[in-house]
């Protein structure tokens, strides 16, 4: 997508390109051209893992297991101890799960707060 950004930066024309491309170089324009139109979706640096990371730790209902992971995340290398401790409890496969449904429901809510029609799959 960058090099279509430059192209139409750059006023180039396209027609050249197959007309996958040249779609791809229409839909450049519209963002160079009317870039107020859309926003920014947040990246993975928007989002804190930490606090995902932590919330899963709450909703596991086993006491102990979630004392071992509220454990495992205190403190530098909090991450690799916590992936280690999933596997080790066998709570892979529901972290994932959680994980998924978190930034899925992050997703909602920044196209709510902006109006953007979206479609749930």
């Amino acid at each position: 997508m960058r090099e279509f950004l430059s192209m139409a930066e750059d006023g180039e024309k396209g027609d050249h390109l197959p007309s996958w491309e040249q779609k791809q170089l229409k839909l450049a324009e519209d963002i160079v051209f009317s870039f107020e139109k859309y926003q920014t979706i947040p990246s993975k640096y928007d989002m804190n893992e930490y606090d995902i990371m932590e919330d899963f730790c709450l909703a596991v209902k086993n006491e102990r297991h979630q004392q071992q992971l509220l454990t495992a995340i205190r403190g530098k290398g909090a991450f690799r101890r916590f992936k280690d401790k999933i596997i080790a409890i066998d709570l892979e496969d529901d972290w994932y799960d959680y994980h998924h449904n978190r930034l899925k429901e992050i997703a909602i809510d920044f196209c709510h707060r902006h109006e953007i029609k979206y479609e749930d799959k």
